[in-house]
């Protein structure tokens, strides 16, 4: 089973001059959970090269096994410094594609035309697509064949607007993931603030925040192995 991850190369929060990235937990949480059954993983970013890690969630209060793991892995550190570069990936060679999210996707995942055509492949190819918490974030300008948003008339879930405003910073990002999902037509749940959740809808799988992260990959496993 091959699967390709894709992450931000986004490292700047707004106007901020705070730095983000990715979420190290949102990474190494369905990493560890695919790479422990045997996937060959792969990663890229729209820039290639080092992915930036968000210092937010590189801190002793969000760390976790598989972060604590990640942190003495030189062979995952190493992947992260040096990334595929995302226009070089062929959709072919992949069985699923998993997002790992962090406040960076936002800003270019959102809006990168390879990666809105890449997840559209993707879905096309009907191999499974999946996001956790910003990351879906990069389905806002996904559309099916006919057009319409990926998202609409489907279960989806995502970080929540009381997530964001928990942070302080709804005022900051360039949209709420939560209120985008929805106005793309998709049909949003979600739990209590910080409480693992995740959703599958067909070949789209989604998470709600950084605690939902491990449950979108064995969702995504599952669904690869009984397709």
């Amino acid at each position: 089973m091959k699967i390709l991850f894709v992450l931000t190369s986004h490292d700047k929060l707004g106007d901020t001059g705070k730095k983000t990235g990715f979420w190290i937990e949102e990474f190494a949480g369905p990493y560890y959970t695919l790479l422990d059954k045997g996937v060959e993983i792969t990663l890229a970013t729209p820039k290639g090269g080092k992915a930036p890690i968000d210092p937010s969630s590189d801190t002793e209060d969000a760390s976790t096994e598989d972060t604590k793991r990640f942190k003495s892995d030189e062979k995952a550190q190493n992947l992260i410094n040096n990334t595929h570069k995302l226009a070089e990936m062929n959709p072919l060679d992949f069985d699923a594609v998993f997002y790992p999210g962090g406040h960076g996707p936002l800003w270019d995942l959102a809006n990168d035309a390879e990666s809105i055509t890449l997840i559209e492949t993707f879905y096309a190819q009907e191999k499974p697509v999946s996001f956790v918490c910003h990351a879906p974030a990069a389905l806002k300008s996904v559309k099916t064949k006919n057009g319409e948003p990926l998202v609409k008339g489907k279960k989806v879930t995502g970080f929540t607007n009381s997530e964001e405003e928990a942070v302080n910073l709804v005022d900051v990002v360039p949209f709420l993931v939560e209120d985008m999902l929805q106005e793309n037509g998709g049909i949003y749940s979600k739990k209590e603030d910080w409480a693992a959740y995740a959703i599958q809808d067909g070949l789209l799988i989604t998470g709600q925040n950084p605690a939902s992260s491990k449950l979108v990959a064995e969702k995504l496993y599952d669904t690869v192995k009984n397709q």
